[in-house]
């Protein structure tokens, strides 16, 4: 049997991408209940909307003087952040991103994110200035 060259690169590449690259340098243990660990925090559950306390804040810093209203203090996974941070976004009109926890909406709407947060059941209230 041949092997073309498009096999070998697939079979290598296959090989490259293998799971023992992730084990953080154990190559191999004789104990046969090792679980190998990882640094990976699990994610946090995503608390149901009246539990939540979000923080509306105005933020100016490092941003070129630009405004941005931030929504702070969402327990939850990531997808969950950003499918928050998609509705806000789409009821205000304008970009945004959800980030390290945060949401970031282009634009002071503290009045407004208040608002649709409100009516989503979400406990919040504007923070600072």
């Amino acid at each position: 049997m041949r092997i073309t060259n498009y096999e070998a690169t697939n079979f290598n590449d296959a090989m490259a991408n293998n799971d023992w690259k992730a084990r953080l340098g154990m190559v191999y243990s004789t104990n046969p209940d090792f679980q190998y660990a990882t640094d990976d925090e699990p994610e946090v559950e995503t608390l149901e909307p009246a539990k939540q306390d979000l923080r509306i804040w105005l933020d100016r810093k490092q941003r070129g003087g630009k405004v941005v209203t931030l929504v702070k203090g969402f327990v939850g996974t990531e997808e969950d952040l950003s499918a928050l941070a998609k509705l806000l976004k789409t009821k205000c009109g304008v970009g945004g991103a959800a980030k390290e926890g945060e949401i970031l909406i282009q634009g002071d709407h503290r009045d407004r994110v208040v608002e649709i947060l409100l009516k989503s059941g979400y406990r919040c209230k504007k923070a600072g200035n």
